[in-house]
């Protein structure tokens, strides 16, 4: 692994950097909200326009690299993004802030696609799976971290908004010098959400699902944690400990999933989710540490599950149709990460800040019940055939496409090696009768 961090460092502290200043946007944005008494609905439609750009950003970034080139599309992205960073300090309605918060979202998308790219074209075969791991770490390890930046200044004023505009101006730097090879953006692969429902209907489902939370979780979160009676410094720490919750599960989960029938993994997990869910809405009558810990059991449930599907999905893919998947794993948490701010917003409006964590239960519990209907429609795949858990981060079709590509090689691997005849997933798939 120091291997990989040697080679790769200057990509990963940019996207740190990157990552930092994602953080704090998210929380600063909500907080500052509802400072300027944004009703909580209209915040969460404001959270939403994030999301749209991102589902934008990950179908025409492509394009745009064919046309001008990665560098020009790199630079050129890292400039809006931190632009439109200063135009939130500037303009404060609704209305720009949706559009600029668009904007954000489609340039984020686009440079962490061109950076994965990077990235994905450093690593050899080999260490792509300890690549995934050190990125994943990076990735949540600066969400996290980003969440304390808020405390340096006046959520009110200039200053943090201009601090988030540097870090995004400074991670270009790092990726511009590095003397990594030119990258290849690839297209995303054409299996489609339908077509991955034929395939995997839990796992269709289940990716939708965590767009829908984790879109919420992080989108309107710090809004939650500020009406429940939380300080500045307060909801930091409240979101920082469900991101961290959420990085710390994925191993022991992983290694679960590995180790178990995956569908019933996801299904405990699904509902174990739901139930910690409600347990926080109990506990939101105000700030307190047993609401901070709930939050963060919370999210170490919720944030894994978009691994566990993507490994389920893989479990009945041939290694064609798992590079094929990712595009519409992708779109998938998308769509779902478009609509749940929104949604989760108009419950904390309709029923109070309950309405958060009760959006969570309903979601998770749905999966959870659907996970244990499909157990009754389609038998599990053998242990010794399963494929190994991937732990991936929510960013785009380069890392879920890196995840999938190593999932391939390790399928092929266990061919090669006599582990289960080739064809038998998809003879399992054949057989199927999705629901």
């Amino acid at each position: 692994m120091l291997t990989v961090i040697r080679a790769t460092w200057p990509l990963l502290f940019g996207v740190l950097l990157l990552q930092l200043s994602h953080g704090l946007m998210g929380t600063l944005l909500g907080v500052r909200a509802n400072l300027e008494s944004f009703s909580t609905t209209t915040t969460g439609i404001v959270m939403s326009g994030f999301y749209l750009g991102i589902l934008a950003g990950s179908v025409l970034t492509q394009r745009l690299v064919i046309r001008v080139g990665h560098v020009r599309v790199f630079a050129g992205l890292v400039s809006l993004a931190s632009s439109s960073v200063l135009v939130f300090a500037i303009l404060v309605d609704p209305f720009s802030w949706f559009a600029m918060r668009f904007l954000t979202g489609f340039c984020v998308s686009g440079a962490t696609i061109v950076a994965e790219s990077w990235l994905n074209s450093s690593a050899s075969n080999e260490r792509r799976g300890e690549l995934l791991s050190v990125y994943m770490l990076v990735v949540y390890g600066g969400l996290a971290l980003g969440q304390f930046l808020i405390n340096i200044g006046d959520p009110q004023g200039f200053e943090i908004f201009i601090i988030a505009s540097i870090l995004v101006s400074i991670a270009i730097v790092p990726m511009l010098l590095t003397a990594t090879q030119v990258p290849v953006v690839t297209t995303p692969g054409t299996l489609g959400l339908m077509g991955l429902f034929r395939f995997s209907p839990l796992a269709a489902v289940g990716i939708v699902g965590c767009g829908l939370t984790q879109g919420a979780l992080f989108g309107i979160g710090p809004v939650y944690a500020d009406i429940v009676g939380f300080s500045v410094k307060g909801i930091s720490v409240f979101m920082a400990l469900t991101i961290v919750g959420g990085m710390l599960f994925q191993w022991p989960i992983g290694r679960l999933s590995d180790r178990l029938d995956r569908r019933l993994v996801l299904t405990v997990l699904s509902l174990l989710a739901a139930c910690s869910a409600i347990i926080a809405g109990l506990l939101s009558t105000g700030p307190s540490t047993a609401l901070l810990m709930m939050f963060a059991l919370v999210g170490g449930l919720c944030i894994p599950l978009y691994s566990l599907c993507i490994s389920h999905a893989n479990d009945y893919l041939s290694p064609e149709e798992m590079v094929a998947a990712s595009g519409a794993l992708v779109m998938g948490y998308g769509i779902g990460a478009c609509f749940g701010p929104s949604i989760g917003a108009g419950l904390m409006q309709f029923v109070g800040p309950v309405g958060l964590p009760l959006w969570f239960a309903i979601i998770n519990g749905s999966v959870g019940v659907f996970a244990v209907y499909r157990m009754t429609q389609r038998q599990s795949v053998p242990l010794d055939e399963q494929g190994s858990y991937m732990a991936v981060p929510a960013t785009s079709t380069v890392a879920t496409g890196m995840a999938q590509e190593t999932a391939a090689e390790r399928s092929v691997d266990d061919d090669s090696q006599g582990s289960h005849e080739p064809g038998d997933i998809n003879a399992v798939v054949q057989a199927s009768t999705p629901a």
